[in-house]
């Protein structure tokens, strides 16, 4: 029997805690989004682009952060969000908040649409746990939060308190 002592955890474990928590709203490298010049792998894009969002019709990005971590990463297959939703398979980090605005919303957050990380939509099928996974990720920060299309999912842009850290 051992005696009920509080324990610290090693730095591996503290250090993959922190990593798979933040950054809460960031896109994994190779991710298209859509832009006025078009559709981008999100590492192409850089502050004083003009990147189309679902809520303002176009935003100019602020700032872009490129990180290299380990977060838990969400697979998501082609189609399986709706027509086109993904257009192709994504990976996103597990805390990547997604807009749904179908049955989904309605049946799991009793609203017509809902902003949720991606491991909430976890199935074990079309939408996975894709476990830690050391992955380049980029945050598009801009003046005020925006919904982006990114891969043909509506995703959350970084928060601009969130990423000044």
């Amino acid at each position: 029997m051992e005696p009920k002592t509080v324990r610290r955890a090693d730095a591996a474990t503290a250090a993959a805690r922190h990593s798979e928590l933040s950054p809460a709203n960031a896109l994994v490298a190779g991710t298209t989004v859509l832009t006025l010049d078009g559709a981008l792998p999100v590492e192409f894009i850089s502050a004083g682009d003009r990147v189309i969002t679902r809520d303002s019709g176009m935003a100019v990005v602020a700032e872009v952060r490129i990180t290299k971590r380990t977060v838990r990463a969400i697979g998501i297959r082609a189609g399986s969000l709706g027509n086109t939703r993904p257009d192709r398979d994504a990976v996103l980090p597990a805390s990547q908040e997604i807009l749904i605005r179908d049955w989904r919303a309605e049946a799991l957050f009793g609203a017509k649409q809902a902003l949720v990380p991606a491991k909430r939509l976890v199935d074990g099928e079309f939408i996975r746990d894709l476990g830690m996974r050391e992955i380049t990720t980029v945050e598009l920060v801009f003046d005020t939060p925006h919904i982006l299309y990114a891969d043909g999912l509506e995703v959350a842009s970084a928060q601009p308190e969130m990423a000044e850290a």
